[in-house]
């Protein structure tokens, strides 16, 4: 009985080592994939501009309701209208006349829709279009501007007066109308055709020049200077031409000058721009007057009336590239033989604004005056 008992233990014992071996499944440490729920994000529209003023103005978008006034808008304005999206962006503006004329009435078809703003438009006028910018002349930033930001509106300054402050405006005005490559060709435009002119004349003699502003103030006749940091003594300059006015108007604005004066300087060429007189009359008047005959410009018939269509050439409007290359060509001639200004005029309005040929000789040449074709 014992052994028999023993026996089976000894069976009992055996069996698991003689059963089949199985492989057990490994676990995957592998972590399943989570989905973490994220916020959605909004996209950032703001608009950072410096603008001449060096202050670091933000929009909270690109501004689609755009207001231009104040005194000497019309630089500002016919710059904006270098942009194609300003006719839809600007809904008020300033009496866009000079002499009678309205350039942006003619280019922008939808003028009529837009309001009209009195030089001396206050705040609450500006206010009442509901732009979400204004831009001004800097030079009235504390008259004009300042109680326009105290409402809360942006303002935006530029000048537009020089040359050198042209290229800046202009890519100022290119994140304003969100078209920098277009504020670049523009500069461009210009940029050429300075280098071209200023290259071409840098080693030629000098003529002595006079630029006189001619005026009527209380039924009298007054002859004014620019001064020197002005864009008409430095188209002079740039054209190649020497300003017997040098250091004579040290202040901020033009300066009345004798006859005395006038003729003491006794310059080779004398140059008469007039705003609101058609300055070809201008000349033909003073050509005649026994006072002006005894000039030596007059004498060698280099008394001219400066250019002008819907402006003056001479401004710091767009078209004072048209008046350097027509003033560059009465300088120096010789150095300009196949000069067309009529051809130039009409490339200009064609890149710059894009009226074609056709408009120009309708609308635009009838319009000239001064010593033009």
């Amino acid at each position: 009985m014992k052994r028999l008992t023993l026996f089976a233990l000894a069976l009992l014992l055996l069996l698991p080592a003689c059963a089949p071996q199985t492989t057990a499944t490994p676990v995957s440490t592998t972590p399943l994939p989570v989905t973490v729920a994220t916020a959605t994000q909004t996209p950032d529209t703001s608009l950072t501009i410096t603008d001449a003023l060096n202050r670091v103005v933000t929009l909270p978008a690109a501004p689609q309701r755009i207001v231009i006034t104040g005194k000497a808008f019309i630089m500002i304005a016919d710059a904006a209208y270098l942009f194609p999206g300003a006719t839809e962006k600007i809904v008020g503006l300033g009496i866009a006349g000079q002499g009678g004329n309205n350039f942006i009435a003619l280019i922008d078809p939808s003028y009529t829709q837009k309001a009209i703003l009195a030089s001396d438009a206050g705040a609450e006028q500006i206010a009442a279009l509901h732009p979400d910018l204004v831009i001004l002349k800097s030079y009235l930033a504390e008259t004009v501007g300042a109680p326009i930001e105290a409402l809360g509106i942006p303002v935006i300054y530029v000048d537009f007066e020089t040359p050198e402050q042209y290229a800046r405006d202009l890519a100022i005005f290119g994140k304003v109308f969100s078209d920098e490559n277009r504020a670049a060709e523009v500069a461009s435009f210009y940029q050429t055709r300075m280098d071209t002119i200023t290259q071409t004349v840098n080693a030629a003699p000098k003529p002595r020049v006079l630029l006189l502003y001619y005026n009527v103030q209380n039924g009298n006749v007054a002859f004014n200077i620019p001064p020197m940091n002005w864009i008409q003594t430095q188209m002079v300059q740039m054209a190649g031409g020497d300003p017997v006015w040098a250091d004579a108007n040290p202040g901020n604005g033009w300066m009345q000058v004798t006859l005395e004066q006038i003729a003491a300087w006794d310059a080779d060429r004398i140059f008469i721009i007039s705003y609101n007189k058609n300055p070809s009359d201008v000349v033909t008047s003073l050509k005649a007057d026994p006072n002006w005959q005894a000039l030596h410009a007059v004498q060698d018939g280099h008394l001219y009336a400066f250019p002008a269509d819907f402006y003056s050439w001479d401004q710091p409007d767009p078209r004072w590239i048209l008046g350097l290359t027509w003033l560059a060509g009465r300088l120096h001639p010789e150095l300009f033989p196949g000069l067309d200004i009529t051809a130039e005029a009409r490339t200009f309005y064609q890149t710059l604004y894009g009226l074609d040929a056709a408009f120009f000789d309708q609308n635009i040449l009838p319009t000239f005056k001064g010593d033009l074709p």
